[in-house]
């Protein structure tokens, strides 16, 4: 599973050593930054028991460990707005 933005992660000692106790994530983004294999650089919010974040992070990850708590909501449909003709009028100049 690659996160999307939106997702909502928790990052736990299974994604990196790093995490002796487990955070809930809110992603930014996935960083395109070169990694090892099976590894990514996430940029996003640790959020509090509450869901509010706390702290703006940039974490490295294994992928495999991530559990997804909660998925991003799905895209709004785009709305096509008709527009109406523009009037034009002849301007005077001089």
């Amino acid at each position: 599973m690659l996160p999307r933005s939106g997702d909502v992660l928790q990052v736990t000692r299974a994604a990196s050593v790093q995490f002796l106790r487990p955070i809930m994530f809110r992603v930014i983004r996935v960083l395109d930054w070169p990694t090892y294999d099976g590894w990514l650089w996430l940029d996003g919010y640790e959020l509090n028991a509450a869901g509010d974040a706390v702290n703006r992070r940039s974490i490295f990850v294994q992928q495999a460990g991530l559990q997804q708590l909660q998925a991003a909501p799905a895209p709004r449909p785009h709305t096509v707005r008709t527009r109406r003709p523009v009037v034009r009028t002849p301007v005077r100049v001089g």
